[in-house]
């Protein structure tokens, strides 16, 4: 097995319980951190036996253009989608922060983190 991160993935996106959150939007980070078996890949040096990076970010950037009110949502979006469309992967950890919330103070980031383990059938 072997890990990949994709880290600071940074989007705009309109995510929140109050309407304004939703309306103005605000600025995220995500964190991907996958497992997969990584030794074919080492191997054959081809792309197709290993995660693909542009495909990780591209169902980061939809996921979080869906408007969502918890980032709990978005997060689970992300990890069903990656799990559903890439087999390779075993274990998907995802962090999804939003920068400076709106919640009172000097907050630099809320963040969220969910992982999910694939079910063997």
């Amino acid at each position: 097995m072997g890990i990949i991160k994709v880290e600071n993935i940074r989007v705009f996106a309109h995510h929140g319980c109050l309407k304004e959150e939703t309306k103005i939007g605000s600025d995220y980070r995500v964190d991907l951190e996958i497992k997969a078996n990584l030794q074919t890949s080492a191997v054959t040096d081809q792309l197709q036996d290993t995660v693909d990076y542009v495909f990780l970010n591209r169902i980061v950037r939809e996921e979080m253009g869906q408007p969502s009110h918890l980032l709990e949502t978005v997060a689970k979006r992300i990890i069903k989608r990656i799990l559903k469309e890439d087999k390779k992967v075993k274990k998907v950890t995802v962090c999804v922060s939003k920068l400076n919330p709106p919640i009172g103070g000097d907050v630099e980031m809320v963040t969220i983190k969910m992982t999910e383990r694939r079910k063997n059938k």
